[in-house]
């Protein structure tokens, strides 16, 4: 979800506005993801790099998130959205962990589009996580080398739970993966969005969902 402070900057905005709006495009992309009948929308929240941005910016962007955890706790619930997140969550302030484990306990019975909010993510980092976690379980004996495959690896990545993703949609015209989901998008079809995040809503969605529609998935084969 990309391109939130230079829609605010060509608008003469701070960049906190811009983040406001891309809160309604989370909305609206939501809400329209479970109508068509998407199973899995993982939203590119906040990366583990975005740490490095100005602390005022920050501090703005923790309290936003927790507001909308906070405010879109009951529509999850009315729409049936289970919540759930990625990423080392541990380094989000206490505030925004106690607020996103509420949301969670409260949608975790509902059985329909399943949410996941990719917080303090960067998928070096998750891939290193389960290198560390392979090699702990080789020296203490429980697996040895020959174990070691891609299943074992996926399933130690934070995504175990999950099945890889179908689509990824880059907006605001970016190039670039920017470190996310590296493993899991090896098969995924790519749809680079022009509009900016906050401009990205219902009518871009289900374009990108069209062009995917159109693509030939042959993994590889003939």
């Amino acid at each position: 979800m990309d391109g939130n402070g230079r829609w605010a900057k060509e608008r003469g905005l701070p960049r906190i506005e811009g983040h406001r709006q891309g809160v309604e495009s989370v909305r609206d992309v939501v809400r329209t993801a479970g109508q068509i009948g998407v199973g899995y929308l993982t939203l590119y929240a906040f990366s583990a790099e975005n740490w490095s941005r100005p602390r005022h910016e920050v501090a703005a962007l923790m309290r936003l998130l927790e507001k909308y955890l906070r405010d879109e706790t009951d529509e999850l619930h009315e729409n049936n959205v289970r919540l759930e997140a990625i990423g080392c969550l541990q380094d989000l302030p206490g505030r925004v962990q106690k607020q996103l484990q509420k949301t969670r306990q409260a949608t975790a019975q509902n059985d329909g589009m399943v949410l996941v909010l990719a917080l303090s993510y960067g998928s070096r980092r998750e891939i290193t996580d389960a290198a560390r976690e392979v090699a702990r379980l080789a020296k203490e004996g429980k697996i040895s080398i020959s174990d070691v495959n891609e299943t074992l690896i996926a399933n130690h990545l934070y995504t175990r739970d999950y099945p890889d993703p179908d689509l990824l949609i880059r907006t605001s015209g970016e190039m670039r993966i920017s470190n996310f989901l590296l493993w899991q998008i090896s098969y995924a079809e790519l749809v680079v969005a022009p509009a900016m995040w906050p401009d990205f809503r219902k009518d871009q969605f289900l374009r990108a969902i069209d062009e995917y529609g159109k693509r030939e998935r042959r993994f590889g084969g003939i």
